[in-house]
């Protein structure tokens, strides 16, 4: 028996039954290595759509193609054993029908054997959802601040600051849930309104700039390691590594150019004749 067949990892329903217990620990992840990492003490594990700005220096998240998160959804799986991975669908993927939505979704779960994916939307992709979770596929779903949306939005600001703005966000939330979301991410949407949608609706909530009320938290890894160069508001740093991997580059190169480096411990010898 495999080592992968002997650990359970994490699914879905397992996901949406922790609704209202033990918080569910969320990080993004686009590499086998970090993976590897995360898989030992996270529940999920988000290949995030993120990693156009983390990886490939995107401003938004609007360049990423289906092609870049399959090939790093795969990377992910085959670093981790036991949390569910969920692979973003990017944008163009899904919006313009359901199925258009349920084709890139079977590709993203055949290629990458991930356990499911995530799409940003409200009441506008309820019928999506609906329509990919009726046919074997996984939805996490996406409310309030949507960064696939930036070029309507305008900025990356935070929604539902005003109360007289909570109603569409609610309903985002609820029909997302009716339509059979396992759960949802709530981004970057004032505290109070963040525990209200998580008191109301019957998906786990996992949250990014909302509320410690909601059901599970999520970050990307590269904020909370200290890896970005502009830290959000909503994240804490774990980490300071920027300047530890900085201090460690810059004494290799030293090394290099000052010829301590290979020194006789790093290179090899020729073999002796008996």
């Amino acid at each position: 028996m495999s080592v992968q067949a002997a650990i359970r990892r994490k699914t879905a329903p397992d996901i949406f039954a922790r609704k209202g217990g033990e918080p569910i620990a969320m990080l993004t992840s686009y590499h086998a290595h970090t993976a590897a990492l995360v898989d030992k003490h996270c529940d999920v594990i988000l290949v995030g759509d993120s990693l156009g700005n983390v990886m490939h220096g995107f401003e938004t998240t609007v360049p990423v193609t289906l092609e870049m998160m399959i090939l790093q959804g795969h990377a992910v799986m085959r670093g981790s054993q036991q949390a569910l991975v969920v692979v973003d669908m990017p944008f163009g993927s899904y919006e313009a029908s359901k199925e258009q939505a349920f084709h890139a979704a079977v590709r993203i779960l055949k290629e990458t054997q991930c356990g499911a994916v995530k799409l940003e939307g409200g009441e506008r992709m309820a019928e999506t959802v609906a329509f990919l979770s009726q046919r074997g596929i996984p939805v996490m779903g996406h409310v309030g601040l949507t960064p696939q949306s930036i070029n309507t939005l305008g900025s990356f600001r935070a929604q539902g600051r005003e109360e007289g703005s909570w109603e569409p966000i609610e309903n985002d939330a609820r029909a997302i849930s009716q339509a059979g979301a396992f759960s949802i991410v709530i981004e970057a949407v004032a505290e109070p309104l963040a525990r209200r949608i998580t008191e109301t609706v019957a998906a786990p909530t996992i949250g990014i700039g909302a509320s410690a009320a909601c059901d599970g938290q999520v970050l990307v890894l590269e904020d909370m390691l200290g890896l970005s160069p502009r830290t959000p508001k909503f994240v804490r740093r774990y980490g300071d590594l920027g300047p530890a991997i900085e201090a460690a580059i810059k004494g290799y190169a030293a090394d290099v150019r000052s010829r301590s480096f290979p020194g006789p411990e790093h290179v090899y010898g020729m073999k002796t004749r008996n």
